[in-house]
């Protein structure tokens, strides 16, 4: 029997066993209910009302603080002797690279396609929603941060709800943080595996064997499958040897690159079409208020929208206050600031950038599928390149490939925390989920597992329903995180003496 076969029969039996499971949990999670002419998934739903709660109780932080955001980035605000294992910039593009991947430069067109150009707009303002999420979740990750003897620190929403509640509602409030924790970590941990691990994997090596290996080359072998599988097994394990240090050193130098590369390959074909971008502009602005001719008019281009955003930037989510947790700081404000910063990479600069490629460009694909055809993500985004940069289609390949190389990272040290906050910290449990983590990369360039991924992404999503009730809970203890960290930058700026953090947080009690 050949390896095709086997692999073959592993992805039906699996299909065979979780297709209904699968279908059952995502017809709860993503439950619909028709507005407009169109559904409305209420999980979406419950991320945009969380970002817009939070905004509005923070009096619109995200465009108040993105200054002062930008200066603790750029260290300006670094405190000799602070706990954690790496700086702001590296925390932030840990978190970058676990969001940014497919869903930028796939779901986005999907996005445009069947909400037209106007889901750009709602996609915008819904990034801009959840930077304030982000920066309530992420100061918290940081204040309930657990901080080992050998240096190292464990943070999110497994660390945050169950400390938080018990210091809020006592006994009670540990009880139902610490069911929650599990949950969180089992979550986190599924996902991790299968949609940040196995579903990169599959779909890097389906695109590198499609562009540069042809129907009949090496690439598209089984046997060619193994070796993608095997040297992506050993890049990963070998940076992930390093823990968080050595996964920040990667991905503060991988991402910034990954992002000015493509954003310059965007304005190439924004410039080049010059003449056409007050059309575009003026096409995501009416189609935002009058989307004629698209399912559920303008109600339909703001879900399409609303959605995109949501599942891009995570914001809600609870994974990226892991990264956000090892951070050198005294005043887990100042990164909660920082990781407003993500959403607006994320989706207002790198979504947005590809749509606005999409709309430009208006590759024939594009109208295909806007017409109805099923036409793949990555197909129209490529055609839209490729009508002013012929290779860019080869460039983005190796794009896609990054990108997922720097999720699957990131996402296995998500995973990895989750693991060992369920089997204990020791030698031999990091040993073994790093094993289990390379045997699952080898295997996303064989099994596709639909059906397990489609689950991976419901549990995922579930865990925003329990990590948002413990962010409105905790929002007043973010409040005074916030004051604490405000006031230090007030009497550093003055040139007075910055106190401690307590001081700072008297100080900010007084005001």
């Amino acid at each position: 029997m050949s390896l095709d076969s086997i692999t073959q029969s592993i992805d039906d039996a699996v299909s065979d066993f979780f297709d209904p499971v699968a279908t059952t949990v995502g017809d709860i999670v993503f439950y619909t209910v028709p507005v407009g002419g169109t559904d409305l998934p209420l999980i979406v739903a419950w991320l945009v009302i969380a970002g817009l709660v939070f905004t509005t109780w923070f009096g619109f932080l995200q465009a108040r603080k993105l200054k002062l955001a930008l200066d603790v980035v750029r260290g300006k605000y670094d405190e000799d002797g602070s706990p954690g294992e790496v700086n702001h910039f590296q925390a932030l593009t840990a978190a970058v690279s676990g969001t940014v991947g497919l869903g930028n430069i796939a779901g986005v067109a999907v996005a445009v396609s069947i909400g037209g150009p106007g889901a750009t707009f709602w996609m915008i303002l819904c990034g801009l929603l959840g930077m304030a999420t982000k920066f309530v979740e992420v100061t918290l990750g940081v204040k309930y941060r657990e901080e080992h003897p050998d240096g190292t620190v464990s943070g999110g929403p497994m660390h945050y709800l169950p400390k938080g509640l018990a210091e809020r509602f006592g006994s009670g409030g540990a009880k139902f943080g610490k069911v929650l924790a599990v949950l969180a970590s089992v979550m986190i941990l599924f996902f991790g595996l299968f949609g940040g691990n196995l579903f990169q994997t599959n779909q890097s090596y389906a695109q590198i064997s499609s562009t540069f290996g042809g129907e009949d080359g090496f690439l598209a072998s089984s046997a060619g499958a193994v070796l993608f599988g095997l040297v992506v097994a050993a890049l990963v394990g070998l940076v992930l040897l390093g823990g968080i240090r050595s996964i920040a050193s990667v991905t503060s130098r991988l991402v910034p690159a990954m992002a000015v590369m493509y954003i310059v390959a965007c304005l190439i074909v924004i410039l080049t079409n010059v003449t056409a971008v007050p059309d575009a502009i003026g096409a995501v602005f009416e189609g935002a208020f009058e989307a004629d001719g698209v399912a559920g008019g303008v109600i339909g281009a703001l879900i399409v929208g609303f959605q995109r955003a949501a599942f891009s930037n995570e914001a809600g989510l609870g994974s990226a206050p892991i990264a956000h947790s090892a951070v050198k700081t005294k005043h887990p404000a100042s990164e909660g600031l920082v990781a407003l910063l993500e959403p607006f990479i994320d989706t207002v600069v790198i979504c947005t950038m590809t749509a606005l490629t999409i709309v430009i460009a208006a590759p024939a694909s594009w109208d295909e599928a806007r017409a109805g055809e099923s036409i793949g993500g990555v197909t129209i985004t490529s055609d839209a390149f490729a009508t002013v940069l012929p290779w860019f289609p080869n460039l983005l390949t190796v794009a896609v490939l990054l990108f997922a190389f720097s999720t699957i990272l990131t996402w296995g040290y998500y995973g990895l925390k989750a693991w060992t906050y369920l089997f204990g910290r020791s030698r031999a449990s990091e040993t073994a989920f790093k094993v289990i983590w390379s045997v699952f990369v080898v295997a996303g360039s064989l099994l596709s597992l639909d059906s397990l991924i489609s689950l991976a992404d419901s549990a995922l999503f579930l865990l925003s329903v329990f990590n948002i009730i413990g962010l409105y809970l905790l929002a007043p203890v973010v409040k005074r995180e916030l004051d604490s960290f405000l006031e230090f930058v007030r009497r550093r700026r003055s040139g007075g003496d910055a106190g401690t953090e307590a001081s700072a947080a008297e100080a900010a009690k007084s005001l």
